[in-house]
């Protein structure tokens, strides 16, 4: 999956909470009514379309709960499916098939419905010379997985936390007395490697960050006329990105003002899960 030692650890605790939530000490229906040694086999298929993300996720829920468990991936990661299809097979306890379901199934939902609408974004701006980005409005916990599924859907991931790239936003703007200031307090704190970005909402603050020499513009809710201006201000000099209520009936023309990046939330925080099932036989 392309994950980090840090990135797999982090992982296994996610998957690891997962189970506990659902399953806690035990399930108790099927522990009472499936004979422990009953084998079986589950089918994970589609019941629509859409860009599957989170298969080898559901292989380690499995695998978790018991190591004997044969999975059989029938796709990868980042391909687009339509009804019907099925993902992936799974062989073995009945009993450990029925108890990792749910939380597979949610992971794989989940992950398959935000690489889907992703595409869907990125398809609109296929021609244009812009990325889609994704924000830091992701579930609790399971930033890492989702920002992984919006890369399977096409998109790209913006930073990953407050940690690894610096935004100075207008919260930070008014606690420090302006653009100004607060650019040269972090560039004397970060290190060289480091990137600043500024996020605006006129061109008044545009004039003031051009100056000081930043790697990113954030232009924040800016109608298309004022985010067209502000694009022949910069005239290249740094990146662009346009934020702030990204819809998908208007990232096109968002797309077609010249920014570089555009920022979209809705790609995590109000994304509807993929209708996915498993038939177990």
């Amino acid at each position: 999956m392309g994950f980090s030692i840090k990135e797999n650890i982090l992982m296994d605790k996610i998957i690891e909470q997962a189970l506990l939530e659902d399953i806690g000490t035990g399930d108790i229906t099927s522990e009472s009514i499936v004979p422990f040694d009953l084998k079986a086999k589950g089918t994970i298929k589609t019941l629509e379309g859409g860009v599957i993300a989170g298969i080898n996720i559901v292989h380690l829920v499995f695998k978790k709960l018991d190591p004997e468990i044969i999975f059989q991936e029938k796709i990868k990661d980042g391909t687009k499916v339509a009804r019907d299809k099925v993902l992936a097979e799974i062989t073995g306890s009945a009993r450990t098939i029925l108890k990792g379901e749910r939380v597979a199934l949610n992971f794989l939902q989940r992950m398959s419905g935000i690489a889907t609408i992703t595409s869907k974004f990125c398809q609109e701006i296929k021609d244009l010379p812009v990325r889609i980005v994704d924000t830091r409005k992701t579930t609790p916990g399971l930033r890492m997985l989702e920002k992984y599924a919006v890369r399977m859907g096409g998109g790209h991931n913006h930073r990953f936390g407050l940690y690894d790239a610096v935004l100075i936003k207008d919260n930070h703007i008014t606690v420090t007395g302006g653009i100004t200031s607060a650019v040269n307090s972090v560039r004397k704190q970060i290190s060289h490697t480091v990137k600043i970005e500024v996020e605006i909402d006129n061109l008044s603050q545009l004039e003031k960050v051009l100056k000081t020499q930043v790697d990113i513009i954030m232009l924040d809710n800016m109608d298309l006329d004022t985010m067209r201006e502000a694009v022949k201000m910069v005239k290249g000099k740094t990146l662009i990105e346009a934020s702030g209520g990204i819809t998908l009936d208007k990232v096109r023309k968002i797309a077609q003002t010249g920014v570089d990046l555009i920022s979209v939330g809705a790609l995590t925080h109000s994304v509807k899960s993929l209708d996915i099932s498993m038939e177990i036989i």
